[in-house]
């Protein structure tokens, strides 16, 4: 029997920036969840390269990020393993965590949802935690192409668990681009964060 849920939240986070809190939170309060465990990732099996920040920085930044918030947390555990980082692994070691009594939603952004294809071992991930699928207001995603892969019952339980969450325009592809170009960030990092990438000189423009 189900007595709370916990929603893990991975990503390489780098950096981690404003969208990336409301989104989540916005989710985990849908869902029920009495946690919110943010997983910075080594390096992600789809995108095959390694973060620009190091993993001590991405890991630090998240901290900042979530400081004082009881409900929120981050985990290290993805770091500590080999790359590159399955979600099936981490999906695993948190239910040996918190027991069988404890359901686990790992979020999922709307638009990763053509990529769950490519995704390690994804039919045993689907069957073994709640795929909790972020979409925004007005925007449905298409599982229904997925069918005759996955089956009728996977498909359905991705449907159920997908919950709408607010559209927040920020990427953290766009917040190194505008420290690079030394442009003002203030409104899309937390000030400790922002803070941080100062003090550490992180992403930088390449010196000529």
């Amino acid at each position: 029997m189900v007595t709370r849920r916990i929603a893990l939240f991975g990503g390489t986070f780098d950096p981690i920036h404003r969208g990336h809190a409301t989104v989540a939170r916005a989710a985990a309060r849908e869902i029920g969840a009495e946690r919110l465990i943010f997983i910075p990732a080594r390096v992600s099996p789809l995108k095959g390269f390694f973060p620009f920040a190091r993993d001590e920085d991405r890991l630090r930044m998240i901290e900042l990020a979530l400081a004082g918030q009881e409900t929120l947390g981050v985990s290290d555990c993805e770091l500590k393993r080999p790359a590159p980082s399955f979600t099936l692994d981490t999906v695993r070691q948190f239910q040996r965590d918190y027991g069988p009594e404890t359901a686990i939603h790992w979020l999922l952004g709307a638009d990763s949802v053509g990529d769950l294809v490519h995704w390690h071992r994804i039919e045993e991930l689907i069957d073994a935690c709640h795929l909790t699928t972020m979409r925004r207001p007005g925007y449905e995603p298409d599982f229904d192409r997925f069918v005759s892969r996955w089956g009728p019952q996977r498909i359905a339980r991705l449907q159920q668990d997908a919950i709408v969450t607010p559209l927040v325009d920020i990427s953290s592809t766009e917040v190194r681009r505008r420290l690079a170009a030394g442009e003002n960030v203030s409104d899309l990092l937390h000030p400790e964060v922002l803070r941080y990438i100062r003090e550490h000189h992180l992403y930088q423009a390449p010196q000529p």
